[in-house]
């Protein structure tokens, strides 16, 4: 693939960040989702709400809205977009001994937010993981990919 067919690349292969000022401004929606899995002893504090550190969900919801928010801060090439809205959702599965996590953000712009979706699912599990570590080392974060996102020139994409 030559380095013109890539767009964070120039014509000389340097890196550099998309130039979006001659797109229209659209609304735009993201969704990515991960999953943590634990012992049992580790999912009956989330569940019962009884971790040494408090309210998992709670705090583990917070850093992901935080982060999306952060995320031209962390990934070097993402436009710094006016996020509307940030959902951070959350499945327990007890079958699995895990939480589904589920981060949802929406804007109107000119380029698409599913790197903020993406950051804030991530940060999301990882709180939960920096939680419940005391109760158990061996958790594990997998999964963690697009769901769907909608608007902008290349559509809609639903996994």
């Amino acid at each position: 693939m030559a380095y013109n067919e890539l767009t964070h690349f120039d014509d000389a292969g340097n890196a550099v960040m998309v130039d979006v000022s001659g797109k229209a401004v659209t609304e735009r929606i993201a969704a990515a989702s991960g999953i943590i899995r634990m012992n049992e002893a580790a999912y009956e504090a989330v569940v019962n709400g009884t971790a040494k550190k408090g309210d998992v969900l709670g705090v583990a919801r917070i850093a992901g809205i935080m982060a999306v928010k952060r995320t031209p801060e962390l990934i070097p090439l993402c436009h710094p977009l006016p996020v509307r809205k940030i959902g951070i959702d959350f499945e327990l599965r007890p079958e699995e001994r895990a939480v589904l996590a589920v981060c949802t953000v929406k804007t109107e712009a000119k380029t698409g937010v599913e790197m903020e979706a993406l950051t804030g699912v991530s940060v999301t599990l990882l709180t939960i993981y920096d939680m419940l570590k005391a109760v158990d080392k061996r958790m594990e974060i997998s999964c963690v990919h697009l769901d769907e996102k909608h608007g902008g020139k290349s559509g809609d994409f639903i996994r």
